[in-house]
């Protein structure tokens, strides 16, 4: 078992923890599939509902909050009944709209495994107005089902009624949705190759302004993040984010960085190099290598 998960396992009701520490080796990063979510539940004789709530002690060990000090949790079940965890990421001594929130990981780490829908988000303290907002751009976000602990189980549109959204701004193909973006560029860099195939999923339907991030480690390792932009502008995620998030998921220190590309589409109305070399420099000794590509 991982060593960040040691405090949390004893927190859990023991059939609990006796079940899921095998889980929790050196490969996970917080995703479970439908079938060992079901077998998990079984195993501790609780319902899946109780199951998650009691799991997110896990899911708040991955937080990395050196500001604030607060490790939020999050578990986004998505369409095809797998789980996905996140938590809180904030940069030591950096502004905080780095910030990465735990809603906005788990959903970021489900969006980047494929899947196309979030029915629930599990979390261990109530969504702000961000997360809120955040969900709200998602499928059918206004249906999401947000469980807390002690608290009865809402639909997102009871924490965010009177929502603005995607539809508010005629997008009729929302966050998750399946959509991919074409985009000419000729490389034999495979790393280059990985941010151009994310760049064609990211989302950005506000300022057209397509953007990924890959990051290598010292052992060959990439970890990527995709632009996932919102009707309210401010609560968008991005890519570098998204990318140190999925690296702080997967335990990696991000001294380890050893190169790092953002990759962009040259007909948006915004770019995201200086806010990325921002949060780069804060973590790495490492120059942000820029392309910028035509769409077809």
């Amino acid at each position: 078992m991982q060593d960040r998960f040691v405090h949390c396992i004893a927190q859990l009701p023991q059939p609990l923890a006796d079940h899921l520490v095998p889980l929790l080796n050196q490969d996970f990063v917080g995703h479970m599939d439908a079938q060992q979510v079901d077998d998990l539940a079984k195993a501790a004789n609780m319902s899946h509902d109780e199951l998650l709530l009691a799991i997110l002690p896990v899911a708040a060990a991955l937080a990395r909050p050196p500001i604030s000090e607060f490790y939020v949790g999050a578990i986004a079940k998505g369409a095809s009944g797998d789980i996905y965890m996140g938590a809180n990421l904030e940069l030591d001594g950096e502004a905080l709209f780095h910030s990465v929130h735990a809603e906005q990981s788990a959903i970021s780490h489900a969006w980047l495994s494929g899947e196309t829908g979030i029915k629930d988000i599990i979390v261990n303290a109530s969504p702000c107005g961000h997360c809120r907002q955040f969900m709200n751009e998602l499928v059918q976000g206004q249906a999401i089902k947000i469980h807390l602990p002690e608290q009865a189980t809402q639909p997102l549109s009871h924490y965010l009624p009177y929502a603005f959204g995607p539809s508010d701004l005629n997008i009729k193909t929302p966050l998750l949705s399946k959509q991919q973006h074409e985009f000419a560029l000729e490389s034999s860099d495979p790393m280059i190759i990985e941010a151009l195939d994310h760049l064609s999923l990211s989302y950005a339907p506000y300022s057209q302004s397509y953007a990924a991030v890959v990051l290598e480690t010292r052992d060959g390792a990439t970890f990527c993040g995709r632009y996932a932009e919102n009707a309210a502008f401010n609560p968008s995620m991005l890519p570098m984010q998204m990318a140190l998030s999925a690296m702080a998921r997967h335990n990696r220190d991000f001294s380890e960085i050893n190169r790092a590309v953002l990759i962009e589409s040259s007909q948006g109305k915004i770019s995201l190099v200086g806010a990325t070399m921002d949060a780069l420099h804060a973590v790495a000794a490492v120059e942000l290598e820029h392309i910028m590509v035509d769409p077809v």
